[in-house]
């Protein structure tokens, strides 16, 4: 069973003016990047997989629960959302305390809840910190709380607001590195992004929104390939696939090491010899 499914999704704020039209989706197990420009639909997107917005025509289905029917606290058990700003999701005076609150407020005992947060901060490289405020952490950091905070819960899916703010390269490496791990455990990753060079070395799968439909899905290769309609959603392929189409090689590498790769192969680059 898919665990999204969306189906003849309409939305809208004010009658007649719609930010989402007849949208139909069904999400697998491939990590999937939501693109757009701002104004798409993205962050309506999530938050009617969230419950916090309810479909005004159609039907958003999680894990076979329709949301129409479920409160956000029903859906809070399958679904975690990291937000965007670390300062908006967190409150607690202590790390450890921070990342057992949802793990607790779903039903999950203490002793599971304090387990759970203890992996979940070695995963993001904070298990010496738990009795930190994580107001003395740095920015990057407290997105790493906000991280562990959703990743304690356990829920089959989640979605990263934008996961590369506030990130260094040496951030956005170890970010691309536990969204692997949660793949790898068979969770569902999303993520409503504008980092084209990271959708492009971390998610397996593309939507483009534009005008509040969905103007192309598929593979993100495939995806970053049809230049023009991304011209048409005002977006740009990464920035290696950029330099690729501009020095003439064929097909559409994501990643340095690809580009570098064709083109040896094109014997237009020699390894260098010490």
């Amino acid at each position: 069973m898919n665990k999204i499914e969306i189906r003849n999704l309409v939305f809208h704020y004010t009658a007649g003016e719609p930010i989402l039209n007849d949208i139909s989706l069904a999400f697998d197990a491939r990590s999937t990047a939501i693109i757009g420009q701002n104004g798409a639909g993205k962050t309506t997107f999530v938050k009617l997989l969230k419950g916090l917005l309810k479909p005004v025509g159609g039907d958003v289905v999680i894990n076979g629960i329709n949301t129409s029917d479920a409160t956000v606290a029903a859906l809070a058990r399958h679904i975690g959302l990291v937000f965007q700003n670390p300062n908006d999701q967190i409150f607690k005076n202590k790390v450890l305390d921070e990342v057992m609150f949802g793990p607790l407020n779903i039903g999950q005992s203490q002793d599971e809840a304090r387990e759970r947060a203890d992996a979940a901060l070695a995963m993001v490289g904070l298990a010496g910190r738990i009795n930190d405020n994580p107001y003395d952490l740095s920015l990057s950091e407290r997105k790493l709380i906000s991280i562990a905070s959703i990743v304690a819960m356990n829920t089959e899916i989640i979605i990263f607001d934008e996961p590369t703010i506030a990130q260094d390269f040496s951030g956005k490496e170890h970010i691309k590195a536990i969204i692997r791990d949660l793949v790898a455990q068979g969770k569902l990753v999303l993520t409503i992004i504008h980092d084209m060079d990271f959708v492009a070395e971390t998610f397996e799968r593309t939507l483009v929104f534009a005008q509040g439909r969905v103007l192309l899905d598929g593979s993100t290769r495939e995806v970053f390939a049809e230049e023009e309609v991304l011209r048409q959603a005002h977006l740009e392929p990464p920035h290696v696939t950029q330099l690729a189409h501009r020095t003439g090689l064929p097909g559409t590498p994501l990643t340095v090491e690809e580009f570098v790769r064709e083109k040896r192969a094109q014997g237009a680059m020699r390894p260098v010899t010490p």
